[in-house]
């Protein structure tokens, strides 16, 4: 279970890096490239527990 937890956090990390991506060349374009906003925006509810969970794996990937 401890490897699928971090396959999971691997990805949620590669997720979250390339949103982070997008939205920072999105700015620099005066666009809005926010992926997880485009796909969750409205069910804001959700969108935030993306974010939290990304955040999550970010932090367990700093302790493996």
């Amino acid at each position: 279970i401890l490897n699928m937890l971090s396959q999971v956090s691997r990805v949620l990390v590669i997720v979250g890096g390339i949103n982070w991506g997008l939205v920072g060349l999105g700015m620099l374009m005066m666009k809005d490239w926010n992926v997880v906003n485009l796909i969750l925006g409205g069910v804001p509810m959700l969108e935030a527990i993306v974010y939290v969970l990304v955040g999550a794996a970010a932090v367990k990937m700093l302790w493996r």
